[in-house]
């Protein structure tokens, strides 16, 4: 039934919702569960487009590739790690970019040692909040929500 429920979820998303709107919505759900982890990187995989934006969550769709993945999963995360650093380093003042990797880095296995931004990303989202605008606002105030790193003050600095 969850199944069902997550490919009907990617079909709606997929059809009525514009590219980076259906990432975003994609990207909050894919750590759920393995379907959506699927779902996530196939909506990344087709959505197409040179912004800063997208291309992070294409290469974050790459790191969460390696959940998956049997295979050559160091190569993935390697990857896509490298990619998500360029693009935040061509875009340093991008907030959503920081999300992307705050994410990613809260989530990775700490062995696998990609965890070294979270303080700097999370200062840069405190510090450069109010500067966004109430969509990205919005969607940095649900990441906050269950995010490991924020702690109960600093989400509600975020109003």
């Amino acid at each position: 039934m969850k199944l069902i429920f997550s490919f009907l979820t990617v079909f709606f998303t997929l059809f009525f919702q514009s590219g980076l709107e259906s990432l975003r919505e994609s990207y909050a759900k894919a750590n759920l569960s393995n379907a959506n982890t699927e779902a996530f990187i196939n909506i990344a995989e087709k959505t197409s487009g040179s912004d800063a934006v997208i291309q992070g969550y294409k290469a974050a769709a790459q790191i969460m590739g390696a959940k998956i993945a049997t295979k050559n999963r160091k190569a993935l995360v390697k990857t896509g790690a490298t990619s998500l650093e360029a693009i935040i380093k061509s875009n340093p003042n991008n907030a959503e970019l920081r999300v992307i990797r705050m994410s990613v880095q809260e989530n990775i296995p700490k062995i696998v040692g990609y965890r070294g931004s979270l303080k700097d990303d999370k200062a840069f989202l405190l510090n450069n909040y109010a500067k966004q605008n109430t969509a990205l606002k919005n969607y940095i105030k649900r990441f906050a929500a269950q995010s490991k790193t924020m702690t109960e003050a600093e989400r509600a600095t975020l109003k």
